[in-house]
């Protein structure tokens, strides 16, 4: 039996652990997950004989180097500020590695003794990234060789509620990370080119300069700039591409009563406000807001914001229960942005039989034989429940597979890498099909520069 490590058990590895059991008896595989925290692990294996669970500090360097020395190939699923150690391990004894996480300086330094070791570390094979660069480079590379010439690439995703589910007014529920939707945008500035022009957007404006989309069958949305869209211009070959936007989807309205939040300062995540562990939602909202006695808290953030009584964007904020002087926070040193997202998780937090919805919207623009033509390409992924997630399955799948064609010998090319070459992408896109994570393309009118587009 072939032993494949996968450390940490969290929610997007549920695709992933039934997708490799389900392939454990022909492909002779031994499932072993690695968890500090294994009750979750033995939920998804369900004592499947192919499977075994282990508890596992991975600060416990001793028994991480162990478990590492016995696999045949390891899938870290970690936080990625974890990887990197897996990494040092899997290049000291020879192992392949896989992961859904953005490359790192430090594990891109170790590319040229990945390389001699002949060793395959492949990394953003998950959603986003990986489902995305993997579309986009089968796309791009398609356009090339037919002798077309990339002028335009826009690439948006986002982690939203399913339409059966979507019953509040922002149209949204938290689908991953809570935190990471709170601070998105923060700690840079929003970097891409549009035309021929470099555009930046500080934080502060990002949530009001967004552009919209549609997508057959789930109407309108919106996409505002990702942190910098201009990474992956040398990696896509787009070096001469004249538009290059990177960003997030999100139901149309979402963006600008965002903005609320951060023109009051609630996302901040810089500082400890005092007493929070027993203020109410009311006090941490008055706390932004001006001093004046006489007025309500309702009243001074209507008046500070210039937000009218009959705008939709009021009707937001009380759905969320800011105002509520009878809950309390309850997090002892809280930032703001703690302390907004407790207020969130609240209203935000998936019920047992809600559902949630990954989509993906790419657009490329390209000359071929003097003409300028584009084609719209867009997935759009429903979750099954709250344990196999559309989250999950994007995720976890990739990974799932990309370990298979690794083990395999499918995929041979060495280093440090991430999923943009044929070999890569082709049968990965081609399998996930069968699991419904398939792309709607057609070929449209080249539009180009969209002045109606608020991201120009």
């Amino acid at each position: 039996m072939r032993r494949i490590l996968i450390v940490g058990a969290g929610r997007s590895s549920a695709a992933l652990v039934r997708y490799l059991l389900e392939k454990s008896y022909e492909e002779k595989l031994k499932i072993v997950i690695a968890d500090i925290a294994v009750e979750n692990a033995k939920k998804l294996v369900q004592d499947h004989e192919n499977s075994e669970v282990i508890e596992l500090d991975i600060f416990n360097l001793i028994e991480r180097q162990e478990i590492v020395k016995q696999a045949d190939i390891v899938i870290s699923m970690l936080p990625a500020r974890f990887h990197l150690e897996i990494a040092k391990d899997c290049l000291e004894f020879g192992k392949n590695l896989v992961t859904a996480s953005y490359i790192s300086k430090e594990l891109m330094a170790m590319n040229e003794e990945v390389k001699k070791k002949g060793l395959i570390f492949m990394n953003e094979i998950g959603l986003d990234p990986g489902i995305d660069h993997m579309s986009a480079m089968q796309v791009i590379d398609r356009i090339k060789g037919q002798g077309g010439k990339m002028i335009l690439f826009e690439s948006f995703t986002g982690g939203l509620v399913a339409p059966e589910s979507d019953n509040n007014l922002w149209n949204y529920k938290f689908t991953w990370n809570p935190r990471n939707v709170v601070i998105a945008g923060q700690g840079g500035v929003a970097k891409f080119i549009q035309e021929g022009k470099y555009k930046y957007i500080p934080y502060h404006k990002l949530f009001r300069r967004t552009e919209f989309l549609s997508i057959e069958g789930y109407g309108k949305f919106e996409a505002l700039a990702n942190r910098d869209s201009l990474n992956y211009r040398e990696i896509y070959g787009l070096q001469d591409a004249l538009t290059l936007y990177r960003g997030t989807i999100r139901r149309v309205g979402y963006s600008r009563a965002w903005n609320i939040f951060v023109q009051l300062g609630m996302t901040d995540d810089s500082y400890v406000m005092e007493g929070s562990e027993q203020m109410s939602y009311r006090d941490f909202t008055n706390s932004f807001l001006p001093y004046k006695p006489h007025d309500s808290v309702e009243l001074k953030l209507r008046h500070y914001l210039k937000i009218d009584q009959d705008d939709v964007i009021w009707e937001k904020l009380l759905e969320l229960d800011i105002f509520n002087a009878s809950k309390i926070v309850g997090i002892k040193d809280a930032t703001p942005a703690q302390i907004l997202q407790r207020i969130l998780m609240d209203s935000w937090t998936l019920t047992e039989n809600d559902k949630d919805m990954i989509v993906m919207y790419h657009k490329f623009g390209f000359e071929l034989d003097g003409v300028k033509k584009q084609i719209e390409s867009n997935m759009v992924v429903i979750g099954e429940d709250q344990t196999y997630t559309a989250m999950a399955k994007t995720v976890g799948l990739p990974v799932a597979m990309a370990t298979l064609d690794i083990l395999n010998g499918r995929i041979k090319s060495p280093g440090v890498q991430l999923p943009i070459s044929k070999e890569v992408y082709d049968p990965i896109l081609k399998e996930l099909e069968n699991y419904g994570i398939r792309f709607n393309e057609k070929e449209v009118s080249y539009l180009g520069y969209n002045p109606h587009n608020l991201g120009a």
